[in-house]
C-alpha cells in the first residue's frame, strides 16, 4: 500500500500529535502546521495528497486558508471545527472544502472520509488541456497523440505550471523548484527554457500562447481556458 502524504493544520499542538498518531499505522505520512501561513508555505514547498484543516485558528482562520489554497491547488481538504452549525458547513464547502467534520471525531470515521476523498481525487500524474497531454508516468508530452520532445527540465517546468493553473510562479521560485535551492543558475535560464517550450509546443499546433503566459516583471503562469487571466 502506497504511503500518502497528509498536511495537518491546527494551532493546538496536542491535536496535531493526536491525529498524526491515529494516521501513522495506516500508511499516512503527516506534515504539521500550527498556523495558516505555515500551512501555505509548506504547500508551496511540498505537494501533499490531502489537507486536514482546523477552522478556529488565530490570525488566519481555516476558511481563509482554504480560500488561499484553492487559488493554486485542487488538493482535497477536510475541514475540522468544534461547532456543528449548518452555516459553517456551507461556508466551508463554498470556499472549496471537500468534506467537513466536527470535533470530537472518531478515528474510523476520519479514515473512511479520507479514503473516500483520495479514491475520488487520485494521483495527479496525467494532465490534459485542450488535447495537450502531460503524462508524468510515461515522461511524455503529446498533442493529439503526437509526441513533443522536451528536455527533463522543460518537462518538469511545464508540469509544475499545469498542476497549478492560474498560479504565478516567480523566476526565482521556478529556479528553486526545478533546479534546486543550491543552484547557481540565473533567471535568464528560466526564460530560455520557457522560449524553448513555447517554440516546441507551438510547432505541434497547440495554441501555447493562449495558455503559457508571461506575467511581466514577475514570472509565468498557466491557464486552462482561453481568455482566462
Amino acid at each position: 500500500m502506497a504511503v500518502r502524504k497528509v498536511l495537518l493544520v491546527d494551532d493546538e499542538k496536542r491535536m496535531l500529535e493526536l491525529v498524526a498518531l491515529y494516521l501513522k499505522p495506516h500508511n499516512y505520512l503527516c506534515l504539521k502546521a500550527q498556523s495558516g501561513r505555515e500551512a501555505l508555505a509548506l504547500l508551496e514547498e511540498e505537494p501533499v495528497d490531502l489537507v486536514i484543516l482546523d477552522v478556529m485558528m488565530p490570525e488566519m482562520d481555516g476558511w481563509e486558508v482554504c480560500r488561499e489554497i484553492r487559488r493554486f491547488s485542487n488538493v482535497p481538504i477536510i475541514m475540522l471545527t468544534a461547532r456543528e452549525q449548518e452555516e459553517d458547513i456551507v461556508k466551508g464547502l463554498r470556499l472549496g472544502a471537500d468534506d467537513y467534520m466536527t470535533k470530537p471525531f472518531g478515528e474510523e470515521e476520519l479514515l473512511a472520509r479520507m479514503e473516500a476523498l483520495l479514491r475520488r481525487s487520485g494521483p495527479v500524474n496525467r494532465l490534459e488541456t485542450d488535447g495537450l497531454v502531460w503524462d508524468e508516468d510515461r515522461f511524455e508530452l503529446a498533442y493529439r497523440g503526437e509526441p513533443i520532445r522536451l528536455t527533463p527540465k522543460e518537462f518538469a517546468m511545464l508540469g509544475l505550471l499545469m498542476k497549478h493553473p492560474n498560479k504565478v510562479f516567480e523566476r526565482e521560485r521556478l529556479l528553486e523548484l526545478i533546479w534546486g535551492f543550491n543552484s547557481e543558475t540565473e533567471g535568464r535560464t528560466v526564460d530560455s527554457h520557457v522560449r524553448n517550450i513555447r517554440e516546441k509546443v507551438r510547432h505541434s499546433g497547440f495554441p501555447i500562447d493562449d495558455h503559457f503566459l508571461t506575467v511581466w516583471g514577475i514570472g509565468y503562469k498557466w491557464v486552462n481556458h482561453k481568455g482566462l487571466r
